[in-house]
């Protein structure tokens, strides 16, 4: 059977990356061009900003995967590229691209949906997964539990209803003076501090349901932060950090073991830059390991924004008999599972 080069383009947020993919799960190249330094004086993303750097770098990237993978774009056999979800202007400047090179070289575009990419990942780490099995997706735009039935046919279960687990990680960070992107920095001073030092309160729902919210979370943590500064109390950054990874934490992973429970299924794959916290990992590992079900992670590299899981993702699609049209446009609210 002749191997399918898939060379993958990503900038829906702030990484401008480009990938080469054998068969969906051998990576040739994964190259990533961060703009972190570049927003952290803003505490945050700026979209121009993002936007404009993605056209000063996703020429060279994309040469540079070509490059470290020993391959010539005419052994390609398909473009792929992020159309959504995303910031409209970064999409649309891989979007834009990749469009004009699979084009030029007559090769079939594939457009993939962000959060079906990071999905994809646990492909690429894990060569021998295949569907069923839940994923929980938790990065800085997006929180939701997935049954994944087969390739790219997926079902949402939960769903943040406000801010997602990583968004929130990033306010809560700024309002302790921490440096951009919070996710990795909360995980950092939380393993100095005491988790149970605070009780700050989880959503509750009146209804049946495994959805998320952290908006009420973060302003909790924000009113203690207020209330300690005016009555003059020391504030302890480790111990709020730890307590607040806490909270989220512990929510992540009931919800998620109860999908396992519900639809019976013994195999948990996490994605998304989220999936990095090591307090997560440990407490999904040890409440996975009770119920007899394997948990899996990707590689750090895999975590955050890169274009090997928008190859995995697409290679799928491939193989199906799927591709996109030139017509194709950027999608910044897409939703998981829409084509």
């Amino acid at each position: 059977m002749k191997d399918i080069l898939i060379l993958a383009i990503e900038s829906s947020c702030d990484e401008t990356a480009a990938s080469v993919v054998r068969n969906g799960r051998d990576v040739l190249s994964n190259i990533i061009s961060s703009q972190i330094m570049e927003h952290r004086k803003f505490g945050g993303v700026v979209p121009e900003v993002a936007s404009r750097k993605h056209v000063e770098n996703v020429s060279w990237v994309v040469d540079e995967a070509l490059k470290e993978a020993g391959v010539k774009a005419s052994d390609l056999d398909a473009v792929a590229v992020t159309y959504g979800p995303g910031l409209v202007g970064a999409l649309l400047v891989g979007l834009q691209f990749a469009k004009g090179f699979a084009f030029s070289l007559g090769k079939p575009l594939i457009g993939v949906n962000h959060i079906e990419g990071h999905i994809a990942a646990n492909y690429i780490e894990h060569k021998d997964l295949v569907p069923p099995f839940v994923s929980l997706v938790v990065s800085g735009g997006h929180t939701f539990i997935v049954h994944v039935r087969d390739y790219g046919d997926f079902e949402v279960l939960g769903e943040t209803r406000d801010d997602a687990a990583g968004e929130a990680f990033d306010k809560v960070a700024r309002a302790l003076s921490l440096n951009y992107p919070g996710g990795p920095e909360i995980d950092r001073v939380a393993k100095l501090g005491n988790p149970d030092a605070i009780r700050f309160p989880k959503a509750n729902f009146h209804e049946d349901t495994l959805d998320f919210s952290f908006s009420g979370l973060k302003s909790a943590v924000l009113n203690y932060l207020n209330s300690a500064k005016q009555k003059g109390i020391e504030i302890s950054v480790p111990d709020v950090a730890a307590s607040f990874q806490k909270a989220v934490v512990s929510v992540l992973t009931e919800n998620v073991i109860a999908t396992i429970r519900d639809r019976k299924l013994d195999k948990i794959a996490i994605a998304g830059g989220v999936a990095s916290n090591s307090s997560l990992r440990a407490s999904l590992t040890e409440a996975a390991e009770k119920l007899g079900v394997k948990v899996l992670f990707p590689s750090a590299i895999l975590c955050t924004d890169n274009a090997a899981m928008i190859a995995s993702a697409a290679y799928f699609e491939h193989i199906s008999g799927k591709e996109s049209r030139m017509s194709l446009n950027a999608k910044p609210g897409l939703t998981l599972g829409a084509r």
